[in-house]
């Protein structure tokens, strides 16, 4: 813990935002951390609980108390030892992660939980600015050679804890750069990319080998998922070629919305939108990049990729934002002695909306109207849950207007031909079959074939796609070495 009285001396700091006139101009990072004597304070609030529910909330188990600790002491050294031993990209989760781990900290009974993902953001930063992140090559190369495919979190935290113990490794992604969804789906004015080339070169000293533009198996005709790729190699290649294979795609099949008028001009899935932007921020090339610039958008779905459409249709100039969720408004502040130490339903507002954006809650579209051919507006619907289903209000009927639609509803699995192409079983949910267990975890049921993370799990969060490659690093290191020596 950090100072035993902290939690009743001191109350909890956000950390700060650049204002929204000023962050509207450019797709930078506008979050403010916390100063070094500003994080000790919040480390002090970490009090004595017993049994600390932080790390069990934490998917990848970070060992919260203790960095809480060591950055109340000052001790930032050893506190970015402690995050790396479970964490291998705290700069990413300490930016993008909802933090479930607030959600069970045990202050969040009756009181504001402490700042553990600033805290955590705060070590990193403070760990590249010292230059306390170095490559860590193996000292014995034991020449398995094993392909991962899909460079996003789980494919690169599986990477590097398997060339951290001598394996080589090679990381295939289908576009034109490293980081899978990290890249190409998560806005950069909440995550910059440059921390992701930070750990790529980092990982390459390492002796991780990434090639991308291509392709491991193909698509379906007429995919929109984002695809960049100029070459090809077959599951069949791969398969001959390594040791191991580990899929770790992202779940990137979107959920469409199937009603009249939906083949209109003006309707796109999040992920044809989103990856554009990134695209040129990164100084690449888009023919018919999708802009939102003077165009009246409504966003379809309420969660963090609607969310990430609001905040990037304004950065275009747009006219008005909307974004429908067809559940009900969430209360303002959850029933906490009922739902701690569980994530709770709560409104959430993010820096996006902050910008401007119209919140619209059980809502259903009917129907998109068009004339000549393009999207000109939505009918909508309110709609009740009743006897396990959504009923329509009779006499709610509206029809507002729209330029550009954004469908942000999740991702139904990641894409199926790229599993069926390796002859690995799906469950009912269309993900790899893979279990979790202890031993023979993240196996499917081809020989040296696995797959963890969205390809496993469906779509998910940063931070449990990091868990589940360190997880499925070490069955692959087992299965290869007969035991291994990498944490779980």
């Amino acid at each position: 813990m950090g100072k035993p009285t902290g939690f009743l001396e001191f109350d909890r700091l956000e950390e700060g935002y650049a204002p929204v006139e000023t962050r509207l101009k450019n797709y930078k990072e506008f979050v403010i951390g916390l100063k070094p004597e500003e994080a000790k304070i919040q480390g002090a609030r970490c009090m004595d609980c017993g049994t600390p529910f932080c790390n069990s909330g934490c998917p990848v188990n970070n060992i919260i108390p203790d960095f809480n600790d060591l950055v109340y002491r000052q001790d930032w050294k050893n506190a970015i030892t402690v995050l790396h031993s479970t964490n291998n990209f705290p700069e990413f989760t300490g930016r993008i992660c909802p933090a479930p781990c607030e959600a069970a900290c045990t202050l969040n009974v009756n009181d504001d939980p402490v700042g553990i993902k600033s805290i955590e953001h705060a070590i990193i930063d403070k760990a590249w600015a010292e230059g306390w992140v170095q490559a860590r090559p193996a000292t014995v190369k034991t020449g398995k050679k094993i392909a991962i495919v899909g460079s996003g979190p789980a494919g690169m935290a599986a990477a590097q804890q398997l060339a951290r113990v001598g394996h080589d490794v090679t990381v295939f992604e289908k576009n034109d750069r490293v980081g899978g969804l990290l890249r190409y789906g998560i806005p950069d004015f909440k995550m910059d990319k440059g921390h992701i080339d930070l750990r790529v070169k980092q990982m390459e000293a390492e002796g991780v080998t990434f090639k991308t533009n291509v392709m491991v198996g193909e698509l379906p005709k007429g995919s929109k998922v984002t695809n960049w790729a100029t070459e090809a190699v077959s599951p069949k290649q791969l398969k001959a070629d390594f040791d191991a294979v580990l899929l770790s795609g992202g779940a990137e099949q979107s959920r469409d919305l199937p009603v009249p008028g939906r083949d209109l001009a003006g309707i796109h899935f999040a992920m044809e939108f989103l990856p554009m932007q990134n695209r040129v921020n990164g100084g690449g090339k888009v023919k018919d990049q999708i802009m939102a610039t003077g165009k009246h958008v409504i966003v379809i779905g309420g969660g963090d990729t609607g969310s990430d459409c609001v905040g990037t249709s304004n950065r275009h100039g747009a006219a008005s934002v909307t974004q429908f969720e067809v559940m009900p408004r969430p209360p303002e502040e959850e029933d906490r002695p009922m739902t701690w130490p569980y994530w709770p339903i709560k409104l959430r507002t993010s820096s996006s909306h902050e910008e401007g954006c119209e919140r619209e809650f059980a809502i259903a579209t009917k129907e998109f109207i068009g004339e000549g051919g393009k999207v000109t507006g939505v009918k909508t619907v309110r709609v009740e849950f009743k006897n396990g289903k959504f009923e329509e209000v009779a006499g709610s009927e509206k029809i507002l207007k729209a330029d550009l639609v954004l469908l942000a509803m999740g991702f139904v699995s990641p894409v199926e031909s790229i599993i069926s192409g390796f002859g690995v079983d799906k469950d009912n949910r269309g993900n790899a079959r893979a279990s979790t267990d202890f031993m023979g975890g993240y196996a499917t049921n081809v020989d040296k074939v696995f797959a963890a993370g969205d390809m496993r799990r469906g779509q998910s969060l940063v931070v449990w796609a990091i868990r589940e490659g360190r997880q499925a690093a070490r069955s692959i290191d087992e299965f290869l070495m007969g035991t291994s020596d990498l944490p779980r």
